[in-house]
């Protein structure tokens, strides 16, 4: 038999493109090595095979392990973010995190997807973590869940422009997974940050994943949306209701569920007037 492989025939470039939008599709959005690797040809034998009595020797001379060493244990994803608490401007919160943090998935993101927005704003919305187009925009909410939100936004008033719109994560996670518990903790103290800098008069939380973080409550997000919480940051005075709804991303693959999101948008936007009467007295 020949040890001569037959060539793999060259895909035709709109098949090779059909089969890329297919792996996007599916969520493989990254390469696990530069040479591709054809699974269907059996690997060579190693050249250097021990023979059974050899492994057996081997085998018996091998040394006794021994115990290893106590370490230090692993830094905790925290010791990766400086303090920010001395910066006093979304501007130089911005450059802080481009130039200090360190996040596992800021390696695998295309870009950080900051917030964006009025930096005064009446309303600031929260979400889980940009997406597959925020990723390659770096702005959160521009894909169809973004254009979804911001006729939820319009239906009470609130043109996309007047508010300030971020997530709970700064990086894509691979494949849109959700993130893990780690990676929340990672960056929850510059979401922090972010609402003592803006000083929204409400908070509107999009999805489970959000207000478990902000929240502090396992609770699913069909028990915990439509009810006014208050996050407190008594370092920066504030006292700010928030509420949470459901993620338009989810509105979109359960129409159904508009009409109480629906209810939600009605809650804030009473609240908002409410707030905006008391502080013109």
């Amino acid at each position: 038999m020949s040890d001569i492989q037959t060539p793999i025939p060259a895909i035709p470039p709109q098949e090779a493109a059909a089969i890329l939008r297919w792996y996007i599709a599916a969520g493989v959005d990254i390469a696990t090595g530069e040479p591709p690797i054809d699974r269907t040809v059996l690997p060579a034998p190693p050249q250097n095979t021990v023979t059974p009595a050899l492994a057996t020797q081997s085998a018996t001379v091998r040394p006794t392990p021994q115990p290893r060493p106590a370490t230090q244990p692993s830094a905790s994803p925290q010791a990766f973010v400086p303090d920010v608490s001395d910066v006093s401007t979304l501007v130089e919160l911005r450059e802080r995190i481009e130039t200090h943090v360190k996040c596992p998935l800021r390696s695998m993101a295309t870009q950080t997807v900051f917030g964006n927005g009025l930096d005064t704003a009446d309303l600031m919305v929260i979400g889980e973590a940009p997406g597959a187009d925020e990723d390659r925009s770096g702005i959160p909410f521009v894909g169809k869940a973004g254009q979804l939100l911001n006729r939820m936004l319009a239906s009470i008033d609130m043109p996309r422009e007047s508010v300030y719109v971020t997530n709970v994560i700064l990086w894509r996670p691979p494949g849109n997974r959700t993130p893990t518990q780690e990676e929340v903790s990672l960056c929850l103290p510059l979401i922090l940050r972010t609402i003592e800098l803006v000083q929204p008069r409400a908070i509107l939380l999009l999805g489970g994943s959000a207000a478990h973080a902000l929240l502090d409550s396992h609770a699913g997000i069909t028990r915990l949306r439509g009810q006014w919480k208050t996050i407190e940051r008594p370092q920066a005075g504030l006292s700010i209701p928030t509420m949470a709804t459901f993620h338009p991303a989810y509105l979109l693959r359960q129409p159904a569920q508009k009409a109480f999101a629906w209810q939600d948008l009605l809650s804030l936007k009473a609240l908002l007037a409410e707030t905006a009467s008391k502080s013109d007295l």
